[in-house]
């Protein structure tokens, strides 16, 4: 089924020479009723500004205006997609505007009206650096109302993941700290266009008005990344070298020096976080 009246994507991309980079992190997604439904999986999109990172020929881009999206910003790297983009633009007028660059380099909220939702497929080599971002800017709440991104499934099962198990790390404690994360959607490396040689999982993320328990952010990330960078060891070992009184600190979080960093849950980090901050 059609989603709107722009050519087929298979077209789209023969008719561009867009075949699709590894140096980029490119895989596309040609189905439109994925595209679709992923655009459905951000929510009501209606009278919202949306952000979109490499959309490449642009089939997201085609699902999120057709969901009736306010107006999306699309960052492409790929200096080669932009006449498909420009051909969209001309399709949905005054709705979508195409920025040729670096998503780490542009500040959306100087093209968009905020809170805006962001909506990607993220390219492979990028895609957790952009959620650690969006997830640690300086203060909270952030531009962003919600995250839908599409990641490798081991990525996604990272960010969801419960304390105790070992897809349990940084990703899960900065994610959950201040959203609240799903998986909405798996998809098969055969729906992409080079078929990558991983599943792909849709993990929506919406902030929430303020994060779970307080902390400070940097001393958080800081605690969370020493502990995590050496999660085999004992607590009192991985984290010795940020401070010299260690097991007093993990004794006032409720913490045993003996547990390991993917024992410990979201509320007794940020508690650990309050017990080093106190001591600066």
């Amino acid at each position: 089924m059609a989603i709107d009246d722009l050519p087929p994507l298979r077209e789209v991309i023969a008719r561009h020479g867009l075949s699709a980079r590894k140096a980029l992190g490119q895989n596309f997604l040609l189905d439109l009723n994925l595209t679709a439904k992923i655009a459905r999986a951000a929510g009501d999109l209606g009278n919202r500004d949306v952000l979109e990172v490499g959309p490449g020929p642009g089939g997201l881009t085609r699902g999120l205006l057709a969901e009736g999206a306010r107006k999306v910003l699309a960052v492409e790297k790929d200096p080669r997609c932009l006449p498909a983009l420009e051909e969209i633009a001309a399709a949905y007028p005054g709705r979508l505007e195409v920025v040729e660059g670096d998503a780490l380099r542009i500040d959306p909220a100087a093209h968009l009206d905020r809170p805006y939702a962001v909506a990607a497929n993220l390219p492979y080599n990028v895609g957790t650096e952009l959620l650690v971002r969006w997830l640690t800017p300086a203060s909270w709440p952030p531009d962003w109302s919600s995250l839908t991104l599409m990641f490798q499934r081991e990525v996604a099962e990272r960010i969801v993941a419960a304390p105790g198990s070992k897809t349990y790390g940084r990703l899960a404690v900065l994610s959950q700290w201040r959203t609240d994360a799903r998986i909405v959607m798996s998809l098969p490396p055969g729906a992409f266009t080079p078929p990558p040689k991983v599943s792909s999982a849709v993990v929506h993320l919406t902030a929430l008005p303020a994060p779970r328990f307080p902390a400070d952010p940097k001393v958080l990330e800081r605690v969370v990344a020493a502990a995590f960078n050496q999660r085999r060891k004992m607590l009192r070992a991985a984290l010795k070298g940020l401070h010299p009184d260690i097991e007093t600190m993990l004794a006032e979080a409720g913490l045993e020096p003996t547990e390991r960093a993917e024992q410990v849950p979201l509320e007794k980090f940020c508690a650990l976080a309050r017990a080093f901050a106190a001591r600066r």
